[in-house]
């Protein structure tokens, strides 16, 4: 049976084909209702996006004061549970693996608590003397290490990060309990191959599992930085990376624990049991909020978030040349919003868990159109809806005019044309909260790299020059994929797994990578 014979798998692509069709066709055909959806859109999304700015601020402070806290503080607390992290790759260089095993391997209790699942995938060639070079180079430095490769020919799996850490997760927990590691205290980490994890990630894991009643329950998530690379990349690449951070951090600060996890994230082999791991198919791609949302459905709500104010450092898609660099983050974004399948998912799953208060449904459900369906009409309808109403009610030779005088409410009715004015006033206003957020995040970004991060170079008042190419990347990076993401579920086909490259810098050794 299609997908599309459910009315919530409608939802997604029909959001951004009725904003583009209302564009020209609203002034025309009913402009009066027009004028007020718009009216409403805008004013909701101003406020929304000051709320964002809210909650950006107050998670900013709280990752500053986390590590004002760690650097007034000496030495690592032994943990309690006992932490296995999940390295999904596909022909990734060993340097870039070493790099980032090395850094976990780093942490003081590394050999006494930590497991490693190297997480391969058959379809690699050598993959298997790649995982056992590596394997014995970090043997004495961990409590133990094992080996999952993923085969590539499961019936009804799709090729991704997700059906990658399912294997792994079931495979390699089995055979470190076999050799000892104690299931009931075992935490997962899922991270990406470019991930920096400092000891204080683990330190804050450990504080918020202890503090909770439930903290099998718990799903820990941690801010994004991207800060390794970030002046080796086209500036239209780097401010999408600035924005999708600051919208991950603003996240964290949602109440009720709903926050969805991005990327990096820790939560019990317990839950991840109970749940029925990750899901493997085609509407899972979006691997860390998909993972969410299927333990919160599947706990009747019980599953919640652990906001961890500890900043996970990442690389930034880099290829060598400047098209080149801003295709790979292009395909980067249209593999990010294929995550739209949870619209649907998430709709199904309001309507039938009826043990979870409406409240937290409808907030959920909000949490997660926001995040597909806002940047897949925003960009539209921010740039185009006033200035095309302007156009057709307004047309600079009579000629030229679509709709006539008396048919035009602006010039009819003074409601309306007051109405247009606020609308007008509105989008002028538009910007501010994003302004407002780029200045938390330079003052954060700074403090991070002289405090934690230790980088040699940060960002300078010379780099706010980036932002002016902010309205191409976020057409370019934001708008455009994601209203092709939304449009194809109506193709009810599989959409191809391409990985994005990256390039690590490391004592002057470039290194591809795909991630």
């Amino acid at each position: 049976m299609s997908r599309l014979s459910s009315p919530s798998e409608w939802v997604a692509p029909l959001v951004p084909i009725a904003s583009l069709a209302v564009l020209p066709l609203g002034p025309i055909f009913f402009p009066r209702t027009y004028l007020i959806v718009l009216f409403m859109y805008f004013s909701v999304f101003l406020y929304s996006q000051m709320n964002h700015v809210c909650k950006f601020w107050m998670t900013s402070k709280k990752i500053q004061n986390t590590v004002k806290k760690k650097r007034e503080e000496d030495g690592e607390l032994e943990p309690f549970y006992e932490h296995v992290f999940i390295i999904p790759n596909y022909c990734e260089p060993e340097e870039l693996l070493k790099d980032t095993i090395h850094r976990i391997a780093s942490h003081r209790y590394a050999c006494s608590h930590y497991g490693l699942i190297l997480a391969m995938e058959q379809s690699e060639i050598g993959w298997e003397t790649k995982a056992r070079r590596l394997q014995s180079y970090f043997i004495d430095q961990f409590k133990d290490i094992v080996i999952t490769g993923h085969p590539s020919d499961i019936p009804g799996e799709s090729r991704g990060k997700g059906s990658n850490v399912a294997f792994a997760a079931q495979h390699g927990c089995r055979a470190l309990i076999e050799n000892g590691m104690r299931g009931d205290r075992i935490m997962i980490t899922v991270t990406d191959s470019d991930s920096m994890i400092p000891a204080l990630y683990i330190e804050e894991v450990e504080a918020r599992l202890a503090e909770s009643e439930h903290p099998s329950y718990l799903v820990c998530a941690p801010p994004i930085f991207f800060s390794r690379n970030c002046f080796d990349v086209p500036a239209a690449v780097r401010v999408t990376d600035i924005t999708w951070s600051a919208m991950v951090m603003s996240n964290l600060s949602n109440s009720h624990g709903l926050c969805i996890p991005c990327s990096n994230y820790t939560l019990s082999m317990n839950l991840a049991d109970e749940v029925g791991y990750w899901d493997t198919d085609a509407d899972a791609v979006g691997e860390d909020m998909h993972m969410w949302l299927k333990c919160f459905w599947k706990t009747k709500g019980e599953a919640r978030t652990a906001p961890i104010y500890v900043p996970i450092n990442l690389t930034n898609v880099q290829t060598t040349g400047y098209l080149s660099n801003v295709n790979a983050r292009y395909i980067q974004a249209k593999r990010h919003y294929n995550g739209v399948a949870d619209v649907a998912y998430t709709l199904k799953n309001a309507v039938r868990c009826s043990s979870v208060t409406w409240y937290e449904r409808i907030k959920v459900c909000l949490i997660i159109l926001e995040a597909h369906m806002i940047p897949a009409t925003s960009g539209w309808l921010m740039f185009a809806a006033v200035p095309l109403m302007q156009l057709i009610l307004f047309p600079p030779v009579s000629s030229l005019a679509l709709v006539s005088p008396h048919n035009n409410p602006i010039l009819v009715s003074d409601f309306y044309a007051h109405l247009w004015t606020l609308i007008k006033i509105i989008t002028m206003c538009l910007p501010l909260p994003l302004v407002a957020t780029l200045s938390i995040y330079e003052h954060l970004h700074r403090a991070m790299d002289r405090d934690f991060f230790h980088q040699k170079e940060t960002r300078t008042w010379a780099h706010l020059l980036d932002y002016v190419n902010l309205p191409i990347a976020a057409w370019l990076f934001m708008t455009l994929p994601s209203t092709l993401a939304c449009v194809k579920r109506l193709l009810n086909r599989q959409e191809k797994y391409i990985t994005s490259e990256k390039l690590l810098f490391n004592d002057n050794l470039i290194l591809e990578s795909t991630i």
